[in-house]
């Protein structure tokens, strides 16, 4: 099972669309993941209906409408992977900690809102993977996002994949 992870595209705010590289890795993903800061209902339904199955949360700066349509914590099994995502997990220290504590029952958890990717496995076994932003690059050198597989609930092949510039 192929995974496509992205986050905080604030959409049409940090750019006009998602490039052009992601929406290939949508049409190629099993299962795609937001972890909230979509901004625009438009990106939503538009991952909605391109996705073979998608799995997303609302962020802080998501208005009523996509807080209508998603929830702040999703959860899933996905060939035995149990996946849980959210968008926000606080400060970079201590996270490992307050997610093994917040998800004693998850494999992996994905998030966002830092654009900053991270990639870590906390004492527990618990993976914390946050892709970035595809859009809006803040602090970090490049525009990025994650894919990974899923085989028999282990989660393989993680990569960080970087945008070229002016992409977005």
């Amino acid at each position: 099972m192929r995974l496509l992870i992205i986050a905080d595209t604030h959409l049409p705010r940090r750019a006009r669309d998602l490039p052009a590289q992601v929406w290939r890795e949508v049409d190629d993903a099993d299962v795609v993941v937001h972890a909230g800061d979509w901004v625009d209902l438009a990106t939503l339904e538009a991952l909605r209906a391109r996705s073979a199955r998608l799995i997303g949360v609302y962020g802080n700066n998501d208005g009523p409408e996509l807080r209508a349509e998603l929830p702040e914590v999703a959860t899933a099994e996905l060939d035995g992977l149990r996946l849980a995502v959210i968008h926000e997990t606080g400060a970079a220290k201590g996270r490992e900690q307050r997610c093994a504590r917040d998800f004693p029952d998850t494999d992996v958890l994905v998030f966002g809102h830092s654009h900053i990717p991270w990639d870590s496995v906390t004492g527990t076994g618990l993976r914390l993977l946050n892709p970035g932003s595809p859009t809006d690059r803040r602090r970090q050198p490049y525009c990025t996002y994650l894919t990974a597989r899923v085989d028999g609930g282990e989660l393989t092949d993680v990569v960080l994949h970087r945008l070229p510039p002016r992409q977005v």
